[in-house]
């Protein structure tokens, strides 16, 4: 599939495009582009990998003409570039609808009209029944996603939802060693809050089945087991050495969830089980309405959402064994000084 072709990966500079590109690199591609905003971590990417097949892009998905100029010529296209931190996005909501949702619409109409193959884009649990201006304009990206597969014939796009991918950049888990090793107390929200674990290399597996078997609007989801912060803070201080370390509960903060749901009750009414992962298919009801007015769908009233609460829950011995998978991880045992999964 991929031999002697040309990838890109947009925000590849992230955890996201870093492990993608880490895959990608050993595979027959021909090309591996990459478009970020951060010239900084492009040269240290560049003098990481140290590789011919990887080409840098300065440029930013807001402006087409920046993501036109990199598209030209590719074959296919991982769309992770997006703004991701809650925070950020709750107080500067319209950059977030810049990014994630006109960045979005500009790398799929350059994808469309410059006839690229498959175009796989990056979702996130926040999407689903959103409460956040992160969630709401990801979840307004899936629309984008849908939408433009209806009109394009040539240009396959299909999207991967994730949860919490563990020791991403910005996450939990690295602050929470940052918090150890400082001699500072673990600050928690609720000790009984659950999200979804997933290293990043399971994420690049759900890409690569998108990439292989992905159709046109399709929505790609990884079933992943959760657990509780509580039992995430003991795996790491058992981890580390550091069992009585202090713990101060912070309380939930704006924007935040008891847990997460990764397809909704709706989206599981309709969802294919592939085994490893839910298929979720476009919804491509054209504007006349009147069988949806008329007739109801039993399945919808008799299905619930797919959640953080109700997914296989880990104890501390799993959560473990889940964390020592990550290169952060292994890193941290080792004693280096890393800052997140990359």
């Amino acid at each position: 599939m991929f031999s002697g072709k040309v990838l890109l990966i947009t925000g590849g500079t992230g955890s996201f495009g870093n492990a993608v590109l880490r895959r990608f690199l050993d595979s027959d591609l021909r090309e591996i582009r990459i478009l970020s905003r951060d010239e900084k971590k492009q040269d240290d990417m560049r003098k990481k990998y140290s590789n011919p097949k990887l080409k840098f892009y300065i440029g930013d998905v807001r402006d087409y003409q920046s993501v036109l100029n990199v598209v030209r010529g590719v074959d296919f296209i991982y769309h992770a570039a997006a703004l991701k931190q809650v925070p950020s996005c709750e107080f500067h909501p319209l950059e977030a609808v810049k990014t994630n949702v006109l960045g979005t619409e500009n790398v799929l109409e350059a994808a469309i009209s410059c006839g690229i193959k498959r175009v796989v884009c990056l979702s996130t649990d926040k999407a689903v029944y959103p409460i956040n201006a992160m969630g709401i304009s990801k979840a307004m990206m899936e629309k984008v996603i849908v939408a433009k597969s209806r009109s394009s014939s040539a240009t396959v796009i299909c999207a991967t939802r994730y949860g919490n991918v563990m020791a991403s950049r910005g996450s939990v888990i690295p602050l929470f060693v940052a918090q150890i090793r400082a001699g500072r107390p673990i600050t928690i929200t609720d000790p009984n809050m659950t999200r979804f674990m997933m290293t990043l290399d399971d994420a690049v597996d759900l890409v690569l089945f998108a990439f292989e078997h992905g159709k046109p609007g399709e929505i790609f989801v990884q079933k992943a087991p959760a657990a509780t912060i509580e039992t995430l803070v003991h795996a790491l201080t058992d981890l580390l050495g550091v069992l009585q370390h202090e713990v101060r509960v912070i309380g939930t903060r704006h924007g935040e969830k008891l847990f997460e749901s990764l397809l909704s009750r709706e989206e599981m009414a309709a969802a294919e089980d592939l085994g490893g992962y839910y298929r979720v298919p476009p919804d491509l009801r054209d504007l006349n309405y009147g069988k949806f007015v008329e007739q109801g769908e039993t399945k919808i009233t008799e299905a619930i959402d797919y959640n953080s609460h109700n997914t296989t829950r880990l104890d501390i011995a799993g959560t473990q064994a889940l964390l020592m998978k990550t290169r952060f991880m292994q890193a941290v045992k080792r004693g280096e000084d890393v800052e997140s999964e990359e």
